[in-house]
């Protein structure tokens, strides 16, 4: 993929929908929550997000729901169009429970800006380390015409009074939002917690559960 230069760089990573679209989310600001807070890395079975990354954010919720229920809200991969966001298409790319070693492919829309044309994010996602009900991290590229982010998310599932505290990290490198840090830390913000506004939604009314 060709790398934007001068000017191009800043017109992309301005165009909100764009990098939002990579985490299926609205471009709505996003409340600032208990994650804005500096914490410890989140790490599953002893590995985390790059340390290296300029861009990196890290949230959490409390979900009033149960932990199978949550669990297989996020894992259930080919059912994330029904609850999250813009994600138009999401399929796995092996058979059998979500395991370490399982590979994702989900696409998201991506509107006509001052750079590119209306065009398709696709996303290639593996799964490097699991702990069922606990934690689970995932790598892969995000690709579109001119563009290519390569990120590390971390996921962790703890019980507590409440519910089920869903705390998440996340690091993007790239060329792209390497050049503006601080636009596309916001834009990822955003990203991570309409993710978890939208399986906090999913999980406490049973929406997008496809009656498990």
């Amino acid at each position: 993929m060709s790398a934007f230069t001068g000017t191009g760089i800043r017109a992309a990573l301005c165009t909100t929908t764009l990098l939002l679209g990579l985490l299926g989310t609205s471009a709505a600001p996003a409340a600032a929550g208990p994650g804005d807070r500096p914490g410890a890395p989140l790490t599953c079975r002893g590995k985390g997000v790059d340390p290296g990354a300029s861009v990196r954010h890290r949230t959490e919720t409390v979900i009033d729901a149960p932990l199978h229920t949550i669990w297989k809200l996020q894992t259930d991969v080919a059912r994330w169009p029904s609850w999250k966001g813009s994600v138009t298409g999401a399929e796995r790319l092996d058979h059998g429970p979500f395991r370490k070693g399982s590979a994702f492919r989900w696409t998201l829309p991506v509107p006509p800006n001052p750079v590119t044309p209306a065009t398709e994010m696709e996303i290639t996602s593996t799964v490097g380390q699991l702990k069922r009900g606990s934690c689970i991290r995932w790598t892969g590229p995000a690709t579109a015409e001119g563009l290519r982010i390569d990120g590390i998310h971390v996921w962790t599932f703890t019980k507590v009074p409440g519910g089920v505290r869903v705390a998440t990290e996340e690091t993007h490198t790239g060329p792209q939002v390497e050049a503006v840090p601080g636009i596309a830390t916001e834009i990822l913000r955003q990203g991570l917690e309409a993710w978890l506004r939208d399986l906090k939604t999913a999980a406490e009314t049973g929406s997008g559960a496809g009656g498990h």
